[in-house]
């Protein structure tokens, strides 16, 4: 059973730091079930600050357990693999569990995972989802009217599979018995989050500091740069226009409702754009939909025909011909479309 595995003693390293801490109660638990794929980075941000937290404290705050759905050894999106301490089953409800995934949002966990998900939820657990750990969650039906997110490289493919479900911009979302993070020092922002909730802001601080984090955690909440600092320009009139080009990608708007939206004439918004970016309005659209078809093309499995209408594209033939001419192959040929397509069917159906 996974909940056996928790009787094991939790991991108290040694250390040269210490800050005492009173009041700890039962150590917290927390079971990581980590999908094939799963990212090095994000599992071990969200990891590490519980052990520094032991660390610190010089006690069991924390107890954490690894679990696959049949208890082999787990390979990482980088190929390292990782043994895990059992496979997963029922367990307690004052258990976290999150499950970890990788890049491909189609790296979904298999039926006893999700199964595992949903149970636990029932039974009043708290659930997570760790870099793409959300697609599970997705799949399990535990995000209905719930603020959540995932990695920001992965949203767009993500928006297509559940169009129902909206995520976040944000690192991190804690939402009532739901918690998910984008993957890297997210997962680390997170877990500070909570840690700053058990045990208040001057210990997360000092395990901040371990993680050689000198932002604290409530900072720099949103996965991505403003779309100034993206584009490098301070011109409020590009930036607004851009921003218009990625809400519209589906169905590109007319350059001179573009330029209008800004105040401009369609001649103004062609100088600001080449004088910025070094080249003409239209094709920086084009390129921000052909960038979009790239990762719909790594992270679904939809059809040429549906991800080229989804980017705005007449037709197929217009989309493979302007791909092949942006990035050197057809969209068949894409170097990660074959290997995503079949984890796609076993997982995604």
């Amino acid at each position: 059973m996974a909940e056996s595995v928790f009787h094991q003693p939790p991991v108290v390293p040694s250390g040269a730091a210490f800050y005492p801490v009173t009041d700890t109660g039962p150590a917290r638990k927390y079971a990581f079930l980590v999908v094939p794929g799963f990212t090095l980075l994000a599992f071990s941000s969200a990891v590490d600050p519980l052990r520094i937290a032991n660390q610190l404290a010089q006690k069991p705050l924390y107890h954490w357990r690894t679990f696959s759905e049949d208890g082999a050894p787990v390979p990482s999106s980088s190929g390292i693999p990782i043994v895990v301490d059992s496979e997963i089953t029922q367990m307690d409800r004052d258990t976290t569990l999150l499950v970890c995934s990788g890049n491909h949002a189609t790296a979904i966990a298999g039926p006893k995972g999700i199964a595992a998900l949903q149970r636990h939820s029932r039974f009043g657990g708290t659930v997570g989802g760790i870099c793409t750990g959300a697609m599970s969650l997705a799949k399990a039906g535990l995000l209905a009217d719930t603020r959540f997110t995932l990695h920001w490289e992965n949203q767009p493919g993500f928006r297509e599979t559940f169009p129902h479900l909206t995520p976040s911009e944000q690192q991190f979302e804690m939402d009532g018995r739901v918690m998910t993070c984008g993957g890297g020092a997210a997962a680390t922002d997170m877990m500070l989050s909570i840690i700053t909730r058990d045990h208040g802001p001057h210990f997360a601080a000092i395990v901040s500091e371990m993680c050689l984090r000198h932002v604290m955690t409530g900072t720099e909440r949103s996965q991505r740069s403003a779309i100034g600092a993206i584009i490098q320009s301070r011109n409020p009139g590009l930036i607004s226009i851009v921003g218009l080009m990625l809400e519209n990608l589906e169905q590109p708007l007319p350059m001179e409702d573009l330029a209008a939206s800004a105040g401009y004439s369609r001649r103004q918004i062609e100088r600001t754009f080449k004088a910025s970016l070094g080249m003409t309005p239209a094709s920086y659209y084009r390129k921000l939909r052909l960038d979009h078809a790239r990762a719909l093309l790594a992270t679904t499995d939809m059809s040429l025909t549906e991800i080229s209408t989804a980017c705005g594209f007449e037709s197929v033939s217009h989309f493979s011909k302007v791909f092949k001419s942006q990035f050197g192959c057809v969209p068949s040929k894409h170097a990660s479309r074959q290997t995503t397509r079949e984890v796609g069917r076993e997982l995604v159906r």
